[in-house]
C-alpha cells in the first residue's frame, strides 16, 4: 500500500502492518542485557530522520516519581514547590503539566490546594495503577487526564504480571476504555520501553490505543518510560536502547502526534538529560523531569536541566524565569533540609565555584573565561572563587571584589600591594598545615583587624 504522508510530505510505502507477536517464551535481550556483566549498546547503523516537533515542553513529576525517592514532602511543601514550578515556566507554560498521587489524604489535600491556586500551568495530572477502581478517584478529584502504568517489556509482563503479552495488551485497553468511558484523557505510561520487543508488543499495542483514541475522539497519550536508564541517543543504535528509534517509531510506525508523546527518562547511566533532549530532537514534544533530579534510585531527569536545554535548542528562554531555579534549590536546603551536592550544575552551593589560582586569575581579567554564562543574571548566583593555598593574590582579589561586590571603578587588582599581607596570612596558614578552605568569616575578619583602611574603603558606599 502506498499512501502520501502529511508528516513527510513523501509519498511512503506502508505493506507490513504490525500485529501482536503472543510469545511463549520472554524475550529478554540477554545478549544486551546478561545480569552478569555490564549492559552492551549494539549498532545496527540504521538512522532514523530528526523532526523536532513545532512546538517542545517540560513536565513534572515531581509529587510522584520525586515522591518514591525520599520522604514525602508536606502539603506546604508541595504548594509552595507548586508555585515556584508557575514562576518559572513562564507566562507561556513551558512547565506543562505536573502530576501527583491521589491515595492518601494529604495527597488530595494538596492537589485541592494547588487547584485553588487556579493556574493555567503546570495542569495538574494524576497517576494511577491500572486498576479500574482508581478512576474513581481521578474523577472525585476532577482532573481531566492521569497516567495509567502499562508495563511493556517481558521482563515486566512475564516475570512482575506472570501473564502472556495478549493477556497484557487486553487488560491494559480494557483500562484505557474505562478512563474513555468516563471522558478523562489516558496518559499510558509505557514502563520499561528500552527493554521491550519493540515490533511485537510496543508498536502494535499503541496501534490499538490510536484507533481508540480515533474512535473516541479524545486524545489518548504516551509517555515513553526508560525505567532502567538503558536508553542511548547515539544515532545508528539498535533497538530496545535506541531513543531516536523509539520515538520515530512511536510517532512514524504508531501514528503517535508529537503533541500527545512523552519522554520519561531515568539517570542510571548519566544519560537522563542527552536522552531526553534526544527525544525532543526526534519527534518527542514532552520530556518529564524532576526538581533536581530527586526519583527512583539514581534519579529522573532534572527540570532546572531541561530548562537550560530548551532555550539552548530554541534560542529563547520563552518567558522562563531561570532565577526562579536558585529559589528552588534554597528552599529545598532550608525549609525541605535536602543537602543538594555542592558541585551539582545549576543548583549546587559550589557550581561556579573555583578553587584554582590559574582559574582565578582569568576570572579577574574576564568573569567568562572560566564561567558557563552569566550566572548573576540568570541564576542570581554570583561567581565564587575559594580562597585557599592555590589561589594565590588573584584568587584572594576576586574574592575580595565578589564578597564586597565592588564595581569596575573600585575593584582590586591582583598586584595592589594591600592583598600582599591578606596573602601573606593565607600561605602561612597553610604553611602551618591547614588543609579547608579559609571560610568568608575569617577573611571579613582578618581584614577588619589587620586591614582597617582597607576595610573601611570596602565599605563605603
Amino acid at each position: 500500500m502506498i499512501k502520501f504522508s502529511k508528516k513527510s510530505n513523501t509519498l511512503e510505502q506502508s505493506e507490513y502492518i504490525y500485529s501482536l507477536q503472543d510469545v511463549t517464551e520472554p524475550h529478554l535481550y540477554r545478549n544486551l542485557f546478561n545480569y552478569e556483566e555490564v549492559p552492551k549498546i549494539a549498532f545496527n547503523h540504521r538512522h532514523v530522520p530528526m523532526r523536532p516537533p513545532e512546538e517542545i515542553w517540560i513536565t513534572d513529576s515531581t509529587f510522584r516519581d520525586g515522591q518514591q525517592a525520599r520522604e514525602p514532602y508536606t502539603v506546604q511543601h508541595i504548594v509552595d514547590l507548586f508555585k515556584l514550578l508557575h514562576k518559572l515556566g513562564g507566562p507561556k507554560g513551558i512547565i506543562r503539566q505536573t502530576e501527583f498521587f491521589l491515595y492518601s489524604k494529604k495527597d488530595k489535600d494538596a492537589v485541592l490546594k494547588c487547584m485553588e491556586l487556579g493556574y493555567g500551568f503546570p495542569e495538574i495530572t494524576s497517576w494511577i495503577r491500572a486498576v479500574k477502581e482508581d478512576f474513581l478517584l481521578v474523577k472525585e478529584m476532577g482532573l481531566k487526564e492521569t497516567g495509567i502504568l502499562a508495563s511493556c517489556s517481558d521482563y515486566h509482563i512475564f516475570k512482575k504480571l506472570k501473564i502472556t503479552r495478549k493477556q497484557a495488551m487486553e487488560q491494559f485497553l480494557s483500562i484505557v476504555k474505562s478512563a474513555l468511558e468516563i471522558g478523562v484523557i489516558p496518559r499510558v505510561h509505557l514502563e520499561d520501553i528500552t527493554r521491550a520487543d519493540f515490533y511485537g508488543f510496543v508498536v502494535p499495542f499503541v496501534l490499538e490505543l490510536m484507533k481508540l483514541a480515533d474512535e473516541s475522539k479524545i486524545p489518548i497519550k504516551v509517555r515513553a518510560c526508560d525505567t532502567l536508564g538503558f536508553g542511548v541517543g547515539i544515532p545508528g543504535v539498535a533497538l530496545p536502547r535506541s531513543v531516536p528509534g523509539i520515538i520515530y517509531g512511536l510517532w512514524h510506525h504508531a501514528g503517535v502526534p508529537s503533541e500527545r508523546l512523552e519522554w520519561h527518562g531515568h539517570n542510571d547511566f548519566y544519560k537522563s538529560v542527552s536522552n531526553s533532549s534526544t527525544a525532543w530532537l526526534y519527534g518527542c514534544s514532552g520530556v518529564n523531569t524532576t526538581l533536581l533530579g530527586i526519583g527512583e534510585r539514581t534519579g529522573n531527569c532534572p527540570l532546572e536541566a531541561m530548562v537550560f536545554e530548551y532555550a539552548s535548542l530554541r534560542g529563547t528562554l520563552d518567558g522562563m524565569d531561570t532565577t526562579v531555579i536558585t529559589e528552588i534549590a534554597e528552599y529545598y536546603t532550608k525549609e525541605i533540609g535536602y543537602r543538594i551536592p555542592s558541585m551539582t550544575p545549576l543548583v549546587g552551593k559550589e557550581f561556579n565555584f573555583t578553587r584554582s589560582g590559574i582559574h582565578a586569575d582569568g576570572l579577574l581579567k574576564d568573569e567568562e573565561i572560566y564561567n558557563i554564562f552569566n550566572t548573576e543574571k540568570l541564576l542570581n548566583r554570583k561567581v565564587v572563587v575559594a580562597v585557599n593555598e592555590h589561589s594565590g593574590a588573584a584568587g584572594i582579589a576576586h574574592w575580595v571584589n565578589s564578597y564586597f561586590n565592588l564595581k569596575e571603578d573600585r575593584r582590586l587588582e591582583k598586584r595592589d600591594p594591600r592583598l600582599a599581607k591578606i596573602k601573606e596570612w593565607v600561605d602561612k596558614l597553610y604553611e602551618d598545615g591547614r588543609n579547608t578552605v579559609i571560610g568568608d568569616h575569617e577573611m571579613v575578619e582578618f581584614i577588619q583587624a589587620e586591614l582597617p583602611e582597607l576595610w573601611d574603603e570596602l565599605n563605603r558606599r
